[in-house]
């Protein structure tokens, strides 16, 4: 339930949390999803993770191996975990005791959001000392690819209106998009535009001036690309790094024309 790896979009060591040891538990379907199927008799409790999480800390600062972030990713959706606040609430008392300069993030697909109890307790830990880094995932901004690339029963309208709800809070957070052919296809032109223009209303309504400063509480757009295998391939598919850094730039000129500076980041 806990396990170092090496990410790409924290640029180092981190520390994953899996809620779910003992199957996959997730709300979306994606076809580029790289957990396999599995079951074991592992069930998932606290005090185990705490125990694991100091020790995998400890284990790294003795091999001198920076921690870039404590995350909680894993197998499905994280919010989905009846654990999840108080493992977060758990993790972050290590994280501050042990390994201060680590960032706490939750990699989500945004579902939870439509949960009153976990949308207050998202913004309440984004705003509150536990400054939780949420990675929240938008594949798609269109009916269509979302029905292509998430396979989600759950209604895509509904989503993106509580995805606006929560940029309207003020807390931070982050946007992260996979791009990938989906049965050969690419994200058509409509899908292109839609989403430029989304996230570009994110990151206006979640913007914050004061008389002294202004927040851009898009913390920053990540884009990235299929780097591993998927039990379902070659459904989805590898795309050029071209590709990746066109959404970008469309992005980038979208976000200039408002006088936002977030930065929009690509993994191939």
């Amino acid at each position: 339930m806990v396990y170092p790896v090496y990410s790409r979009r924290s640029g180092g060591l981190s520390i994953g949390i899996n809620l779910f040891p003992d199957n996959k538990h997730c709300s979306f379907d994606c076809p580029y999803c790289e957990i396999f199927p599995f079951k074991t008799d592992i069930i998932f409790n606290t005090e185990t993770m705490q125990t694991a999480l100091a020790s995998a800390v400890l284990e790294a600062q003795q091999n001198s191996i920076p921690i870039k972030d404590i995350c909680f990713s894993g197998n499905g959706e994280p919010t989905m975990s009846s654990h999840f606040m108080q493992a977060v609430t758990e993790a972050e008392s290590i994280r501050a005791g042990l390994v201060p300069e680590a960032k706490l993030v939750i990699i989500t697909n945004g579902t939870g959001l439509l949960d009153r109890r976990v949308f207050e307790f998202l913004n309440t830990a984004a705003l509150s000392n536990l400054d939780l880094h949420i990675w929240l995932k938008l594949d798609a901004a269109t009916e269509p690819w979302y029905q292509r690339i998430d396979r989600s029963n759950i209604p895509h309208g509904e989503l993106l209106s509580r995805i606006r709800d929560f940029a309207a809070t003020f807390s931070p957070f982050t946007i992260q998009t996979m791009i990938c052919k989906v049965k050969g296809v690419l994200p058509p032109p409509v899908e292109n535009t839609a989403w430029v223009q989304f996230v570009t209303e994110l990151a206006v309504i979640s913007t914050k001036n004061d008389s002294t400063e202004e927040y851009m509480n898009l913390r920053a757009v990540q884009i990235y690309g299929k780097a591993r295998p998927s039990p379902e391939d070659p459904l989805a598919e590898t795309v050029p790094a071209a590709i990746l850094n066109e959404r970008a730039d469309l992005l980038r000129v979208a976000l200039k024309k408002k006088e936002i500076t977030t930065a929009v980041e690509v993994y191939e």
